[in-house]
């Protein structure tokens, strides 16, 4: 049952009978057919009704005098009620002190029916001859009725009073006017006796001929009736029928044939008057077939408007006839309704050819269900056939192959397989984009009334039930088949997942993917769906975001760790004095963040932005970390003895010089040596720290990530600890052999200083301690200049303090001797000006200090000797020079 009808407002609110009066209000019936009652002040007015909207009703008042009620009743809603009232009024009635040509009932003048009145043509004359007044200050009739009550001011009416009449109709006429009045009044009944009496004595001739014939007729009668007896027109009608009987007897065949003639012609004239009846059932199959609803439609109104209430017989047989076929076409087209695919517009069709129909279906809600069950069921047949390809041997190749060809670099000219789980997602996502909206929009004309419909209590929480287990299950199907972790036990056993591809492969095809998911979810929004819905879509995609950083961070992290060392140290372009590993490195991070700059990190309408999650974030910083940790291991393999890869033997220390070239005079080393690899290692370190940490950085921040910095702290920190170990090593294996040969050189030829020895050179251990220094100086050059800071300080560092040890253990120079120890200590210290710290300043100083003092004249000796020295190693100086 609908609401029951509320009547609101009129227009115009009183009139005489025949009044056109609009009905305003709500709930006034759905069709023509569901207004069932319609009652004005009490008289019942349907008849003359004429249904428009639910909200609006034409009809014409009916006799009615006096305030009431106007009152709708519906099928659908039951009888209703009214906010307002309508006061009727007679303006004027044929009074029997009027003439008139014919006799004058004293009931209702009028006889209602679907033609409009014209009260104007009853008019009442005054009894009292006087002209009524017209005023608006008449006594209301609600004041009258206090004063008489039960009564009125019809002059027609048995409930007549002449106070009413006077108060309504002449309040302001002066009493002599009401007395001459009467005066009227008297006159006029008194002439109306006297036109009696005048008729009686014009015709008195023809009135005592009447009164003779009747006597006549009396004294035969009563001369008759000794000799025919007291009913003589008994024997008169058995002779009648005697005779009768006989005439039948001789006329019956032809009167059979009459009468036969007679039913045939009636038969055929009701098969020719209504043969619109008796056709339909034809009509009705034709049309059907034809595809023509819109007129079987018409046809079976026009025929229930027409022959509902019949009792004939033959009229009920063809009616049910008619509803046979029209119980067959609801069928028909309930069917249809759930047949899938079918449009929107297709589905309201049919709705509204089963409401006009009267169909015993909630043809609406089955439309919305059906459509609901075709996509679950469209997404479970996707499902199906993907598990069944979900085999290495059978894996699809499917026409989508090509949506993902791009991002597939396999040379191959056939197409390229495509996961099972792939392909499902995409066409899912493409599924639920075409017939979601069909769904929303059947629902939402659904419930607004443009189905004009009744929507029963409780279908808005199935609704919603329904479109919120749409939702959930294409979002947990992506779930399944991509973060099959974010799904509890039993939501992974109900929806299955197929085979997950390798990790390398998935990144692939990731970003294609959360398009995909983004493009499901702009239709959503696109459709206004409330947020409760939206935020399911919405949570899959920031989980599926963050899935997809993690995945592109692993992928980039596995491709890390397949970096290769080629030794092969570059000299030119943007990065130089190291080789390709760290520039590759580089490369993919650079390659990485655009992925995820690209895929990830945009934010689409009503998506939640990486940067304010905390949980994208912690994911980012650890597979940042692990990256940074992995190229780190890569550091840490390449220089250590875990890499057999360097050449192997140790030259003597007396060819050192001949050692420090590059084999076969080749700039290119692939198999360096141990000391070689450990400087190239070192190279590629503090570039990874100083260089490629602070590009990182710099394009994290360019690309709108956030700042790792834990992570890139964490990783300076380590390669700091790396560096120095490297250095540690590779100062461990030169330093050693260099320091060793300064001893033994110093006291070549069984020298002593406290020999007389007159000092003009060098002594050879210098001149092997600065080759051997230019020998590491080349070595640095060769791979990376940036190095000699790094290394050269402290290799000359500890020159200076083996030198300083040396000279404080000689127990007594000579004046030549003396003079020897400060030319070596001077040119050491001179000619490593450009490498010397603090620390070996001081160790020189201290070992100046402990060599005796000398005088002027050996001063001027000691300059002499090494001016002679710097003529002579110039380029011994150049080569330890910083440029």
């Amino acid at each position: 049952m609908g609401p029951p009808p509320i009547v609101t407002g009129l227009s115009p609110n009183e009139g005489p009978p025949g009044t056109r009066i609009k009905i305003r209000g709500e709930h006034l019936g759905k069709s023509p057919q569901d207004l069932v009652g319609l009652t004005i002040c009490g008289v019942d007015s349907l008849l003359t009704a004429e249904w428009k909207s639910e909200n609006k009703i034409i009809a014409i008042s009916g006799p009615i005098k006096g305030k009431g009620d106007v009152i709708v009743t519906t099928k659908s809603g039951g009888a209703g009620t009214c906010s307002v009232t309508f006061k009727g009024y007679h303006i004027a009635t044929i009074g029997p002190m009027k003439e008139s040509a014919v006799w004058v009932e004293e009931t209702e003048l009028f006889s209602w029916g679907r033609h409009s009145l014209s009260p104007s043509s009853y008019q009442q004359e005054d009894p009292l001859g006087l002209s009524v007044e017209d005023t608006e200050k008449k006594i209301s009739e609600d004041d009258l009725l206090q004063f008489y009550p039960n009564r009125n001011g019809d002059i027609t009416s048995d409930d007549f009073s002449p106070g009413w009449f006077l108060l309504e109709n002449h309040q302001a006429t002066s009493f002599n006017d009401l007395q001459a009045g009467l005066v009227h009044l008297r006159r006029k009944v008194k002439g109306q006796k006297e036109g009696q009496l005048s008729f009686l004595k014009a015709n008195i001739g023809a009135v005592m001929d009447q009164i003779d014939t009747l006597v006549n007729l009396k004294d035969k009668y009563e001369t008759d009736s000794p000799k025919f007896g007291h009913e003589p027109t008994l024997k008169l009608e058995k002779a009648i029928k005697e005779s009768e009987h006989e005439a039948r007897k001789l006329f019956d065949d032809v009167l059979n044939r009459k009468d036969r003639a007679e039913k045939t012609r009636n038969a055929l004239n009701v098969l020719t008057r209504f043969r619109f009846l008796f056709c339909l059932p034809c009509v009705i199959d034709r049309n059907v077939k034809k595809g023509d609803f819109d007129i079987v439609i018409n046809d079976y109104i026009r025929v229930k408007n027409l022959f509902h209430k019949t009792d004939i017989p033959i009229f009920k047989t063809a009616l049910n006839e008619i509803e046979k076929r029209i119980n067959e076409l609801q069928t028909k087209l309930h069917e249809d309704l759930q047949t899938m695919p079918i449009t929107v517009e297709q589905q309201k069709r049919l709705i509204r050819y089963l409401v006009n129909l009267d169909a015993p279906y909630d043809s609406a809600w089955d439309a919305i269900k059906a459509r609901s069950e075709y996509i679950n069921k469209k997404i479970g047949l996707i499902y199906n056939y993907h598990k069944s390809q979900d085999k290495p041997e059978s894996k699809s190749k499917s026409g989508s192959a090509s949506k993902y060809s791009k991002y597939n670099s396999t040379p191959n000219t056939e197409v390229a397989m495509i996961p099972s789980c792939i392909s499902f997602i995409d066409e899912i996502c493409l599924s639920i984009t075409e017939t979601f909206p069909d769904l929303w929009k059947i629902g939402q004309a659904y419930f607004s009334g443009e189905l004009q419909v009744k929507v029963e209590a409780g279908r808005q929480v199935e609704y919603k039930y329904i479109v919120m287990n749409v939702i959930e299950t294409f979002c947990k199907h992506v779930r399944a088949n991509l973060i099959p972790n974010s799904l509890d036990k039993d939501d992974k056993a109900q929806f299955g997942s197929l085979t997950l591809p390798r990790r390398e492969e998935f990144a692939i095809y990731l970003p294609e993917l959360l398009h995909s998911v983004r493009s499901a979810y702009s239709t959503f929004i696109k459709l206004d769906l409330p947020g409760e819905a939206l935020d399911i879509v919405s949570l899959l995609l920031l989980d599926l975001r963050v899935h997809c950083i993690s995945i592109i961070f692993q992928q980039t992290a596995e491709q890390v760790k397949l970096l290769k060392e080629n030794w092969k140290i570059n000299y030119s372009g943007k990065y130089t004095g190291v080789t390709e590993m760290p520039i590759k490195f580089l490369n993919l991070i650079e390659n990485m963040i655009q992925t995820v700059k690209e895929s990830v990190l945009s934010i689409e309408h009503r998506e939640i932005s990486l940067l304010d999650n905390q949980a994208a974030q912690k994911e980012m910083e650890k597979q940042m970390t692990v990256i940074l940790n992995t190229f780190h291991r890569l550091i840490v393999y390449y220089s250590s003895d875990e890499y057999e890869g360097f050449q192997s033997g140790i030259p003597l220390v007396s060819e050192l010089i001949l050692y420090m070239l590059p084999p076969n005079g080749d700039n290119q080393m692939n198999t360096p040596t141990w000391d070689h690899g450990l400087l190239i290692t070192l190279s590629n370190c503090i570039f990874t720290k100083t260089t490629i940490l602070d590009t990182i950085a710099s394009k994290f921040n360019e690309s709108g990530l956030p700042p790792l910095d834990a992570s890139l702290t964490a990783a300076r920190v380590k390669y700091e600890q790396r560096e120095t170990i490297i250095l540690y090593n590779y100062l461990e294996q030169k330093c050693d052999p260099l320091v060793g040969t300064i001893e033994p050189s110093m006291y070549l030829g069984r020298f002593d200083w406290h020999l007389p020895v007159q000092p003009t050179d060098l002594r050879p251990y210098v001149k092997e301690c600065l080759n051997n220094l230019i020998g590491v100086h080349f070595e640095i050059v060769h791979i990376s200049p940036t190095l000699l800071d790094a290394v050269l300080p402290q290799i000359v560092e500890t020159v200076a303090e083996e030198l300083y040890r040396l000279m404080s253990c000689v127990q007594k120079f000579s004046r030549e001797g003396a003079l020897q120890a400060r030319v070596d200590i001077m040119a050491l210290h001179e000619f490593l000006g450009d490498f010397l710290t603090d620390k070996a300043t001081r160790y020189f100083k201290s070992a100046l200090d402990d060599v005796p003092p000398i005088d002027r004249t050996d001063d001027i000796l000691v300059e002499d000797i090494l001016r002679q020295c710097r003529t002579k190693m110039k380029t011994q100086i150049a080569c330890l020079k910083r440029n």
